[in-house]
């Protein structure tokens, strides 16, 4: 059974990094695509970024392009989502999603 859990969230400064995982557990992933959602209180849950497969493949919404990278190490199962130059804007409760499978979720929070 597949279980998707994310980890590294937190409260940043503006302008902060942070690197959110997304692991996976109970199934291989090396030939499915992966993506970052997020929703911030009060507002619908959005796509931030995806990667295919083998990772040949990213996309970002255009809000984080720039800023946001994302990444895979299928030997780990395991999806990163570097997010450099953060904004309060980007503060939100992040999910990483396989086909119909959602984790958790991690809360980000970008204040001074």
């Amino acid at each position: 059974q597949l279980q998707l859990v994310e980890s590294g969230g937190g409260l940043v400064q503006p302008g902060g990094s942070l690197r959110l995982s997304c692991a996976a557990s109970g199934f291989t992933l090396d030939y499915y695509a992966i993506g970052w959602f997020r929703q911030a209180p009060g507002k619908e849950r959005e796509g931030v970024s995806c990667i295919s497969g083998k990772g040949g493949i990213t996309n970002y919404a255009d809000s984080v392009k720039g800023r946001f990278t994302i990444s895979r190490d299928n030997a780990k199962t395991t999806v990163y989502l570097q997010m450099n130059s953060l904004k309060p804007e980007d503060t939100a409760v992040y999910y990483c999603r396989l086909g119909r499978d959602w984790g958790q979720g991690t809360q980000v929070t970008v204040s001074s």
